[in-house]
């Protein structure tokens, strides 16, 4: 049965990384339309203010803990052993087993030069994996007949799984949009893409395990990133705290 835990209004799933892989494999391998939303502070954060991403992760087939924090929080709230699965550690994992399994995968997302990197370095990392496409779309709201065509054409490339990486908020709101029309999982991974490409720089495994990944991001991307950590991390501290005295009174 489906165990969710609220934080800050986001429904997130209590699930293992054994879990989160076997339910994605069993719905790729029949080709259901389900999608993933992968919630770190900043998404859960921005779906406070955004009824429409808050509706996307509501409506996920599963809302996995991305970030150290989120999974702190479901530490707290009594499931000591959760672990973060995040999306960039998700989609190598699922890579890995749909080579196995003989699953196709399709890449959406990012530029062509960084599909074209990432391509070439996961069929080195993972030699009997099946990309059955990619696909980098405008950086633009997609017309009704872009949406269709793009449905269309991941449904004929016969993969069983399609990595997202658009970015939050705009994945989440296209795969809520496109559930029930593209037949695959549909899992959004969001900075995945430019780390296994090569192109972004991952923080080291000590700062992602002690959420500090978000340090090194903005270390690195700091005229991109600095407004965006330190507006998120003030309301996520400040909401959790009031949560925490509301549920002590």
């Amino acid at each position: 049965m489906r165990q969710r835990v609220d934080v800050l209004g986001s429904k997130i799933d209590v699930v293992s990384w054994v879990d989160a892989i076997e339910r994605v494999m069993s719905w790729a391998t029949r080709r259901e339309s389900k999608y993933v939303c992968a919630c770190n502070v900043h998404v859960v954060v921005t779906a406070k203010r955004d009824v429409h991403l808050a509706k996307a992760i509501e409506h996920a087939d599963l809302a996995t803990p991305d970030g150290m924090p989120i999974a702190w929080c479901l530490r707290r709230a009594g499931i000591r052993d959760q672990k973060r699965i995040n999306g960039p550690d998700l989609m190598l994992q699922l890579c890995t087993r749909a080579g196995e399994d003989g699953i196709p995968i399709f890449l959406f997302g990012s530029a062509t030069t960084t599909l074209a990197a990432l391509r070439t370095k996961l069929l080195a990392r993972c030699p009997n994996l099946l990309i059955a496409g990619m696909y980098s779309p405008p950086f633009r709201k997609f017309s009704e007949a872009e949406d269709a065509e793009i449905a269309a054409m991941i449904n004929a490339s016969g993969a069983g799984i399609v990595f997202v990486g658009l970015g939050c908020p705009k994945q989440e709101l296209w795969m809520e949009q496109e559930h029930g029309k593209i037949e695959a999982v549909m899992i959004g991974v969001g900075a995945a893409f430019d780390y296994h490409a090569g192109t972004l720089k991952r923080a080291p495994g000590w700062m992602r395990n002690s959420g500090l990944e978000w340090l090194f991001r903005l270390a690195a991307e700091p005229r991109r990133l600095w407004r965006r950590y330190l507006v998120t991390n003030s309301v996520f501290i400040a909401a959790m705290t009031a949560q925490r005295i509301r549920a002590k009174k």
